[in-house]
């Protein structure tokens, strides 16, 4: 079975952040990565080239593929800032997303354009709930 292809690495974040060339994006970066770690207790760190992650989990599927992830994350993309903090839950993802503000989202990440179109309260509500039920899913 091929290996998970993002993994944890040394690198440095704040390098990371340093070298994003939209000003807007590096301080939303900044700003999240104290919103997550005030969150989670857990430091930054880059996950492969360009996921910055908090905590992590090991996760295996039935089909047997099995790797570590972190707990939440985000991602500074070019088109838009990847937050990787939905739910296993989908129930509870709906309505903890519905007072988020404005917002783009996926089967697995929730996509914003700046940090300022959505509240910021209920970004720690969700990243609190993401973490309980990948916990509860994977313990």
């Amino acid at each position: 079975m091929a290996k998970n292809k993002t993994r944890a690495t040394t690198n440095s974040v704040a390098d990371f952040i340093d070298q994003i060339p939209d000003e807007q994006k590096k301080s939303d970066s900044l700003r999240l990565v104290e919103i997550m770690s005030e969150n989670t207790g857990q430091p930054a760190i880059l996950w492969g080239p360009s996921i910055i992650g908090f905590g992590s989990y090991h996760y295996k599927y039935a089909s047997g593929h099995e790797g570590d992830a972190p707990l939440i994350g985000f991602s500074p993309r070019k088109a838009a800032i990847s937050l990787y903090i939905c739910s296993c839950d989908e129930d509870s993802e709906k309505s903890n997303l519905a007072g988020l503000g404005k917002f783009k989202m996926s089967k697995a990440c929730v996509y914003i354009k700046r940090l300022s179109d959505i509240n910021a309260d209920m970004l720690s509500n969700i990243i609190k709930e993401s973490i309980a039920s990948v916990k509860r899913k994977y313990p």
